[in-house]
């Protein structure tokens, strides 16, 4: 028997064992997939094309290009939209990202771990109300007739609910909402992410003299850098998308909250009380192009899908 003929006797067994394997291994893939693919195309794509198209034509179904941009754009209620969007993510995403992962930090190196998974637990419990419930409870805490903490609002000279909900209240507000409701979730996962970093690395950081806080900012921060950048991201695209908040408030104040107060606000005024779904649909489209310019930079500055070079 030639040398060659050993090699292809000794390989073949391998490969024949090892091929269907890889085939199955394959298709279940495909097969686990299918479902989030099918859900993306029917709830994702789809309206996202479905969107575009009207935005760049009329109620006729001709098209008009930029029109509706510049209508939109015009609008005297675009403007103050998109800046009460732009202030609120600015205090939402700083404190976001300060407190949770600091809350966090603090949970993993402070407190021993069965009263850490104490308080993971008690975090997360917001985060279990739906967003409708959430704010019907702020409702209750934010009327100073009806408010545990009514002497507090008191000192803050917020001594009625129409003085609560004033216009330059609201991002505080809806940054409160969105804090207690979502910020719990998160920190569980940045203490998973915490307990990734390997305990030798943490330790020869101690070793060389460095403290808690020294070991935080310059070791486990950095590690989970590409965490805190994934929170960021799905942070900014949940709070361009504010509108049962605000939506409630307005209702609440009866009418004191402009029904136009955030872009989905405006969206919704164009869409079902004026009967302007083009219109609608390019607010739609703007605030898509703001959401992946923000997500591309920030995947881009952040390395977020860079592998690790082993």
């Amino acid at each position: 028997m030639t040398l060659l003929e050993t090699e292809r006797v000794a390989v073949s067994p391998l490969r024949r064992g090892t091929t269907p394997r890889r085939k199955d291994r394959g298709r279940a893939g495909y097969f686990f997939v299918a479902g989030y693919a099918l859900l993306l195309l029917a709830f994702g794509v789809f309206p996202t094309g479905y969107a575009f198209y009207l935005a760049l034509t009329n109620d006729r179904g001709q098209f008009t290009g930029l029109n509706q941009f510049v209508k939109v754009i015009q609008d005297y209620r675009f403007a103050p939209a998109f800046t009460h969007m732009l202030i609120y993510l600015v205090m939402w995403l700083v404190t976001l990202v300060v407190l949770v992962v600091l809350t966090a930090v603090v949970l993993r190196s402070r407190v021993r771990p069965g009263t850490s998974a104490l308080f993971r637990f008690l975090y997360y419990i917001p985060g279990a109300l739906a967003g409708v419930a959430s704010v019907l409870v702020w409702l209750f805490m934010l009327d100073p007739a009806v408010s545990p903490v009514s002497w507090l609002l008191a000192e803050m000279g917020l001594k009625t609910f129409a003085a609560v909900l004033a216009p330059g209240n609201l991002p505080l507000i809806l940054m409160l909402i969105a804090f207690w409701t979502g910020a719990g979730g998160w920190m569980v996962v940045m203490y998973g992410a915490l307990n990734n970093i390997p305990d030798d690395v943490l330790e020869a950081a101690r070793m060389d003299g460095a403290g808690p806080w020294r070991t935080a900012w310059h070791i486990q921060i950095p590690m989970i850098r590409q965490w805190i950048v994934y929170m960021t991201i799905m942070a900014f695209a949940t709070g361009t998308q504010l509108f049962v908040e605000p939506q409630l408030l307005q209702t609440a104040s009866l009418g004191r909250v402009s029904p136009s107060w955030s872009p989905n606000q405006l969206a919704y005024v164009y869409a079902f009380q004026q009967g302007d779904f083009n219109g609608a649909a390019a607010i739609s489209v703007v605030l898509l192009a703001v959401g992946l310019l923000a997500a591309g930079l920030l995947v881009a500055r952040s390395n977020l899908f860079k592998l690790d070079e082993k």
